[in-house]
């Protein structure tokens, strides 16, 4: 596809992305305000709420009549159709934040062409703040965005899930995860991996580490990150085989890696 053919695409998929998010911004804010029940899914930390999947469910239905061809990965109702147009969706991305009443989730939907990234929405309906991507660039509220940021961990704030729960926490995970307490500015665990690449991509934070997750998490930060002119590096000894690799360290620009405890995932 030649490149102002693979652009107007691009334009086309985020806008789409955009209209679906909004669609369930409602169904989100009521859910938000009242007593939300859950489910467990894998295990007692991995929860999903009837707002999940009534908001996928809208989701894939819009995506579907706009592109009835493209192939649909979702968290709640996993894959549909087998188009070369791939949606990516989570309908809640944080919904342990969600139905416990802390104000960080979002929608986050990324659309791909092969394995080629298009258009990302990461829609945060609380503070109603939509970081979208296209070919076009990143952009938050429609206005433009770099991943500009301390480039230096003792000046950095990172954002993590490390170390993650239930599963076999060892002495030389405890290790590590001191040592990046010690050595960045600060450490968050704000609950949302898409938040987290969304909040590197506009240079909020410089550096998030992610070491579990799924495709749906990743794709539209992924491309936020991108477009941003961030950096964003797959760990290959915690890859998964999803593509996109959902297991990574994004960093602002020109943020020292190799000087950085998060090289330790690389060695």
């Amino acid at each position: 596809m030649p490149p102002s053919d693979l652009d107007q695409l691009s334009l086309r998929l985020l806008d789409v992305a955009a209209q679906a998010a909004f669609k369930v911004e409602a169904l989100l804010l009521e859910g938000f305000s009242t007593h939300v029940a859950t489910e467990k899914k894998s295990n007692r930390h991995d929860l999903v709420t009837a707002y999940d999947r009534n908001s996928e469910a809208i989701i894939k239905e819009f995506i579907f009549k706009k592109y009835p061809d493209s192939a649909f990965l979702g968290e709640e109702s996993g894959n549909e159709g087998d188009g070369a147009i791939q949606w990516f969706v989570d309908p809640i991305d944080g919904t342990t934040n969600f139905a416990a009443g802390i104000p960080f989730f979002n929608v986050s939907i990324g659309a791909a062409l092969g394995q080629k990234m298009l258009a990302g929405v990461v829609y945060d309906p609380i503070r109603r703040e939509m970081f979208s991507a296209s070919t076009a660039g990143a952009f938050l509220n429609a206005k433009p965005i770099r991943a500009i940021g301390n480039t230096s961990e003792a000046n950095a704030v990172l954002l993590t899930d490390f170390p993650y729960p239930d599963y076999a926490i060892t002495e030389d995970d405890y290790a590590l995860f001191a040592d990046m307490v010690r050595r960045f500015r600060s450490v968050r665990r704000i609950g949302s991996a898409a938040l987290e690449l969304a909040y590197v991509a506009c240079g909020r934070v410089d550096a998030a580490f992610l070491g579990l997750g799924s495709a749906w998490d990743v794709a539209a930060g992924l491309m936020l990150i991108d477009q941003a002119g961030g950096c964003y590096l797959p760990i290959e000894r915690l890859a998964t085989g999803m593509w996109p690799p959902s297991r990574c360290v994004a960093t602002c620009a020109g943020f020292d890696i190799e000087k950085s405890v998060l090289n330790t995932f690389f060695e």
